[in-house]
């Protein structure tokens, strides 16, 4: 062997020595990860995700994934020439586009994502949260307060819902028998009617249920950043309020640190925001001292 061979065999070795403490922690751990954004849009992205999942479920951890889509809707909903509208950053979903959202997420998203993980040599089975009554759905109300009148109104979003009740039986039973749950985010109501979930949401219920030892939710940014644009590496729940008030977290980052909170409240221990875009993040994130995104916790 060659002296360049060695070196690399040695940084190798060393660096599943640095990760053995990690790996320790979190053995038959359950890691509940939300999966979307650029690190499922762009391909080789995407194929480390895959390789990385594998690798997390052949050490022993049972991850369980929960994934978006909206770029994909959007995509299929231009080729239908069906139009879209937001409030507050959920989509506006009536019946014929609450078939569209489901026949994407359950169908070609929720595939491509287990086949990524299948390629890297894991079992991993695609799902909804209508499989198993896996995600029993509630409609979702929101309220709009007129800046002139100060009248507040309630807004119909359509089929648009959030966790009433999460069954676990369905993901146990996938997990006992060595297999990954890849699952879409859509729900069924109490009268059979599908409402399509925000996947942060939806990942952060299904974490709660599962009691998971960590939610890792996947974004398009580094974390929570301060006033300077720093990563704040660590976070109490009991300061985010503060935060808020503040301004320091604002914007679409204010409902992923709330689902971040209540996943805590029904036993999560530790909820982590890091960037997705980053290759390997997950890895990075569980496998090195202080990881590399923001960690909330109690």
């Amino acid at each position: 062997m060659d002296t360049e061979t060695m070196n690399k065999a040695a940084e190798q070795a060393r660096i599943v020595a640095r990760a053995l403490p990690y790996l320790r922690r979190y053995a038959g751990a359950t890691i509940v990860v939300k999966y979307g954004g650029h690190a499922m849009s762009e391909e080789h992205l995407a194929v480390d995700f895959g390789k990385d999942i594998a690798l997390l479920k052949q050490v022993g951890i049972n991850p369980v994934i929960v994934h978006g889509g909206g770029p994909q809707i959007n995509t299929m909903l231009q080729r239908l020439e069906i139009k879209s509208t937001f409030v507050d950053g959920l989509r506006i979903t009536d019946a014929a586009m609450v078939e569209v959202v489901e026949m994407v997420l359950s169908g070609s998203v929720n595939k491509q994502i287990a086949g990524l993980i299948n390629q890297a040599g894991a079992l991993a089975v695609g799902i909804s949260g209508r499989d198993g009554g896996l995600i029993r759905a509630k409609k979702l109300s929101r309220t709009k307060r007129d800046p002139g009148s100060e009248i507040e109104s309630v807004l119909d979003l359509g089929f648009v819902g959030e966790p009433a009740y999460v069954d676990t039986r369905v993901i146990h039973a996938l997990t006992g028998a060595g297999l990954i749950p890849v699952i879409a985010p859509v729900g069924t109501g109490e009268d059979g009617q599908t409402y399509n979930i925000n996947a942060d949401t939806a990942a952060g219920a299904i974490a709660g249920a599962l009691n998971a030892s960590r939610l890792l939710m996947l974004t398009d940014v580094a974390g929570v950043l301060d006033k300077n644009k720093d990563l704040l590496t660590d976070i109490a729940v009991a300061d985010i309020a503060g935060l808020i008030d503040d301004g320091t977290i604002s914007g679409g980052m204010i409902p992923k640190v709330l689902t971040c909170i209540e996943a805590i409240k029904q036993g999560v221990k530790g909820a982590t925001i890091l960037d997705g875009r980053v290759p390997h993040a997950l890895l990075l994130e569980l496998f090195t001292e202080g990881g590399i995104g923001t960690l909330i916790h109690k």
